[in-house]
């Protein structure tokens, strides 16, 4: 009885907490760099990729959570191009959990009506990780709802050196003059184009930094840190990282008087 008590009584925390969110600020895009995971597992004397596993469970606990308060984006930083550097064992149980994760959850994004998309180097993953991936981008392209983005073999770098690189060779090309290029030409020759920018970009773990992801996309974004290790992070965690955001006034260069009229 006193397990039913308590798991009640969280519940009713959780709906006191998603019930003082402001649906008329809710952000569009929130970005998510989910950190932690190998020094959570350390901190419980397990191997890291331990930790790589408890992860999934937060990921779809923030997944559910930005769905049921009406995010229209979510973007998960899930490996970055510099992973690719961590040791081979942690690499490949990487690998292979986003194999089974992403294999095991298309059916529950359709049923939630979510649409998966990807970021980054996709071409570097290896083909079981490839087709999993492009077969429930397929399979969930036609879902209306909340898009939620992996940010896969990603490097915000790279992805700004790929898009200077296309420009360039449109000018060369009589494509494009030089002077057609702007923010918004940019902006539409990165792997984001059809994404909007970020309103709020949260990092877990107690770091504080960008780590090169979204560095284009995040100029105006609220930035969110906390101390929360990323397997640890609950429904609960996001929706207080959004009742942060909307305590703040975003004045995009303006005054706040300008704002207010």
């Amino acid at each position: 009885m006193l397990e039913i008590k308590v798991v009640i009584a969280d519940s009713e925390k959780m709906n006191t907490l998603k019930n003082s969110i402001n649906t008329q600020n809710i952000p569009n895009h929130v970005a998510v760099i989910m950190d932690g995971n190998g020094r959570w597992a350390k901190k419980k004397g397990l191997a890291r990729v331990f930790g790589h596993q408890h992860a999934v469970e937060s990921v779809r606990n923030v997944t559910e959570a930005a769905a049921e308060i009406g995010i229209g984006y979510l973007t998960l930083y899930t490996f970055s191009t510099e992973n690719w550097s961590r040791p081979k064992e942690e690499v490949n149980g990487l690998m292979t959990l986003l194999v089974n994760s992403i294999e095991k959850e298309t059916p529950t994004l359709n049923k939630n009506n979510i649409q998966l998309l990807a970021i980054g180097d996709i071409n570097r993953l290896p083909d079981a990780v490839s087709r999993k991936l492009q077969s429930c981008i397929n399979e969930t392209k036609n879902n209306t709802g909340l898009k939620l983005v992996l940010a896969l073999s990603y490097s915000s770098r790279c992805e700004i050196i790929d898009a200077a690189k296309k420009i360039a060779a449109k000018v060369l090309e009589g494509e494009i003059a030089i002077n057609d290029i702007d923010e918004a030409y940019f902006s539409s020759q990165l792997t984001t184009a059809k994404i909007p920018d970020p309103d709020l970009l949260i990092r877990t773990s107690g770091e504080i930094r960008i780590s090169n992801f979204l560095l284009w996309q995040i100029a105006y974004s609220e930035l969110y840190f906390t101390d929360v290790h990323w397997p640890d992070f609950s429904k609960e965690d996001f929706f207080n990282a959004i009742l942060s955001y909307q305590q703040r006034e975003r004045r995009f260069g303006k005054t706040g008087e300008q704002i207010q009229k």
